[in-house]
């Protein structure tokens, strides 16, 4: 699917379909008044006869229009004007795309008529990309039988009266965005029999190769090597070995990198502290984290961003085994930390504590660390919010704002030094979990006790990870949150 912009009076445009929105009451949006006048009131007789009455998610085809250039014309029901928000632009766009069902291969949307409250046309535009990719995205790649399913649009325009540095701009950032989130979701979507340790290495070759960037895998020797006993402790429960992946991308001349460390559990069965039955194969979203790292620096290649970033992947299965790590035993981590493990379930913590310390070596300017780590974060935030815990509150302050530009929310979670008294060991420096209550933000205590070195964030994302149920699949959160912050920090 294409993006560009479509310049010139909506009327005149020549393309196989055009979108136009109604409010409630049958208010027309500039594009559609514009239409209505080239066909001598043709749209005002539709809204009229109470065929569009402008309610959210209705919309009429319209054929043939005398006047209008383009064959087809959709008027898509956008709602209250004053309601009008973030979830409605993006469902008018989703809604009007899949309207057409094939029948429409070059579409152009006017939705830069289509007002949300604090939004510009870059957002606008970036949005529009974002919606439409969602509707091409497919889950069967691994069918014997694949449903036939009609070939929707292969270019989106967002029609604009002139041409339009911001709202192209945006679609550049949304198409480079929804690469990256399509990534995400596939490996996060791929079997945990597929999508191994390994696997997730090989595809961070393929990325190296096609992206021109920096790629570095570290097996068992090497991270014995480096003393990784807390990562390595996770990982000798399973038979696929490990993989500690380094991807390096070099935008600009000079400047200390932003580190992304990526949880990448490929299966957690739980290991000796086993999960129950019910939703275990859910667990093959445990490399989400993982997933969103590659993404981003997925769509961070494609824009060629002026910023240096590290991606660090620590990919294992957790399983039970004979030779699994148990409740009880104490292991040394690479910052010389000793960890009394309590509960192997807990071994997200475990993985990401070393690729913490070793991302000191790169002399970061910040870390953020991503991973699907606390079913307490769901029960706290459910599948809206990514948590979001930080030592450092510029750092903080710069994630919320990409997190509220990009409509990929975060809420940021106390980090207050009290809770740490929770992790406290009588036979090691501490344990991997503390006493009930407040799960979410102990596991980020834990983390926290890694990272004194630079600025550090701590993104969970258990809860918008991914979806369960009929709509079972990867989201690719928080892919658009930290690629705004990427582009953020690039512009500053």
């Amino acid at each position: 699917m294409e993006f560009i912009t479509a310049v010139g009076r909506p009327e005149a445009v020549k393309t196989d379909a055009i979108i136009v929105g109604v409010h409630a009451g049958g208010e027309l949006t500039p594009s559609a008044k514009a239409l209505d006048r080239a066909c001598s009131g043709a749209i005002n007789a539709a809204v009229k006869s109470g065929d569009m009455t402008g309610k959210r998610g209705a919309f009429l085809p319209l054929l043939g229009l005398k006047g209008v250039a383009a064959p087809r014309v959709l008027l898509t029901g956008l709602g209250s004007k004053d309601d009008f928000n973030e979830r409605a632009f993006s469902d008018a766009v989703r809604s009007s795309l899949k309207a057409f069902n094939g029948a429409a291969k070059n579409v152009a949307v006017a939705a830069l008529d289509w007002q949300v409250k604090g939004r510009d046309a870059e957002w606008q535009a970036c949005n529009v990309a974002i919606a439409a990719r969602e509707t091409a995205f497919r889950t069967d790649e691994l069918k014997s039988k694949r449903e036939p399913v009609t070939q929707g649009a292969e270019t989106v325009a967002v029609l604009s009266k002139t041409r339009s540095a911001p709202s192209e701009r945006g679609l550049r950032y949304g198409a480079a965005i929804s690469n990256g989130m399509e990534l995400a979701k596939r490996l996060g979507n791929l079997p945990p029999n597929i999508c191994t340790p390994s696997f997730l290495a090989d595809e961070a070759r393929r990325m190296a190769k096609k992206w021109k960037l920096d790629v570095e895998v570290l097996e068992t020797k090497q991270m014995e090597a480096l003393k990784m006993g807390s990562f390595l402790s996770v990982a000798r429960g399973s038979e696929q070995p490990p993989r500690l992946i380094v991807l390096k991308y070099k935008g600009a001349a000079k400047g200390a990198p932003i580190v992304l460390v990526g949880k990448g559990i490929t299966f957690d069965s739980g290991g000796i502290s086993i999960k129950p039955g019910a939703a275990m194969d859910e667990m093959k979203f445990d490399m989400c984290g993982a997933a969103s790292v590659l993404g981003t620096l997925r769509a961070l290649a494609e824009l060629k961003l002026k910023i240096n970033v590290v991606g660090v992947v620590a990919a294992c299965e957790n399983m039970p085994s004979g030779a699994a790590v148990k409740p009880g035993d104490i292991v040394t981590s690479m910052s010389g930390q000793t960890i009394e493990i309590l509960n192997t379930d807990a071994e997200g913590r475990l993985i990401l504590c070393d690729a913490l310390t070793y991302s000191e070596r790169f002399k970061p300017s910040a870390v953020i660390n991503i991973a699907t780590l606390t079913g307490a974060c769901v029960v706290a935030l459910g599948g809206v919010n990514s948590g979001l815990f930080s030592n450092d509150d510029a750092l903080a302050n710069q994630l919320m704002a990409a997190s509220r530009q990009s409509g990929d929310l975060a809420w940021r979670m106390p980090l207050d030094e009290d809770y740490q008294e929770q992790l406290k060991s009588n036979f090691a420096d501490m344990a991997n979990i503390g006493t009930p209550g407040a799960g979410a933000v102990i596991a980020a205590c834990f983390l926290a006790r890694f990272t004194k070195a630079y600025p550090w964030a701590h993104l969970d994302i258990a809860g918008t990870a991914w979806k369960g149920g009929a709509a079972k699949g990867a989201t690719g959160r928080p892919v658009p949150l930290l690629t705004q912050f990427l582009i953020d920090r690039a512009s500053r």
